[in-house]
């Protein structure tokens, strides 16, 4: 029989589709499409490879010089601009703001045939530091009011190029949606006095059944209230509210899961597409003691259709207590 489950920290519903549920080995990629480290080291075609560097985009890159590991350039097709005025309009029902913001993308390695999964420890934490450094470089900007950083893997999780990168947005709003968690997070504290995402990670770390990796500092597990396959979560176990105020030791214990968790993804699931997701609190909300920041895995295995754009209660064919199992090795969860 299904079952419907609710994620505490947002209050979302998830059906879990018991019935109609899919091993997690039937969502491996087909072996007949082209991996990441099978393609070229450098494509004379890609913008983001060495020697084809758009220098007028250019905003950063470490080290400076000749041989970078990472870089920050404007986006060719910037969906806001940074330079101009923030101007509101209040105009009866109309309501807008000209479109100021950043719109930044950050390159992750010279090699066209990898990503953080493929990457050294040290390489993915010189990814993570430069989300750090320059998420806090555009916070000094008093217009912005939330920086978003994510990551497209693949054309089903809307990456235009192939090349490893992200994306660093800068918006003068702070979006509905992260209003909503914001405010939900807010709501569970007033009535218990704890951080909803301490309680479950704490629940996680007594169940171990949903986990994929733990160290110090860090733990990944698969969502109880996962709304699609293998989605995937990565909560610090010291409460803070902001990623920008993490701190380069933590960022080195951050690096090898995250590349641990995304590499369990890449060899258990063939290479699939993904996105991943910063979330974070406003630039202008102090820590406080109800939000937590964490990073989101949502691999693009499941489509959405009616019911989850009429009512938006998610339809998940997968059991989360055998994708974690799966990706952790135990080969009962796949067979």
């Amino acid at each position: 029989m299904a079952e419907l489950r609710q994620n505490l920290a947002t209050r979302e519903w998830v059906i879990i589709a018991r019935e109609r549920a899919r091993r997690p080995n039937a969502y491996v990629e087909s072996s007949d499409r082209l991996r990441t480290h099978e393609r070229v080291e450098c494509d004379p075609g890609c913008p983001f490879c060495p020697g084809n560097e758009e220098l007028d985009l250019e905003v950063w890159r470490e080290p400076n010089g000749a041989g970078w590991q990472t870089r920050i350039v404007r986006n060719k097709y910037p969906a806001l601009i940074e330079n101009g005025s923030l101007i509101r309009s209040f105009n009866g029902v109309e309501r807008s703001i000209t479109g100021f913001g950043y719109h930044e993308v950050l390159v992750e390695h010279p090699f066209h045939n990898t990503t953080l999964a493929l990457m050294t420890d040290e390489e993915v934490r010189a990814v993570l530091q430069m989300y750090l450094r320059r998420g806090q470089q555009i916070a000094a900007d008093v217009r912005v009011e939330q920086i978003v950083f994510f990551k497209n893997h693949g054309e089903r999780a809307g990456a235009s190029l192939l090349h490893a990168h992200s994306q660093v947005v800068g918006l003068p709003i702070v979006p509905s949606d992260i209003r909503h968690r914001i405010e939900e997070a807010r709501r569970f504290f007033d009535d218990t006095g704890q951080c909803v995402f301490c309680t479950m990670l704490a629940d996680e770390l007594t169940r171990r059944e949903r986990l994929v990796a733990v160290n110090e500092r860090f733990a990944a597990f698969v969502l109880y209230a996962a709304s699609s396959p293998f989605h995937i979560w990565i909560v610090p176990r010291q409460h803070r509210a902001s990623f920008l105020h993490v701190s380069d030791e933590e960022l080195a214990f951050l690096a090898p899961l995250l590349r641990d968790v995304l590499f369990r993804l890449y060899a258990h699931l063939n290479d699939p597409d993904f996105n991943l997701l910063i979330r974070s609190t406003p630039t202008k909300e102090p820590e406080n003691g109800y939000f937590h920041w964490y990073i989101a895995i949502i691999p693009r295995l499941s489509r959405s259709a009616g019911l989850e754009l009429g009512s938006g209660v998610w339809i998940n064919p997968s059991l989360p207590e055998e994708c974690a199992a799966f990706l952790r090795g135990d080969t009962s969860a796949g067979s």
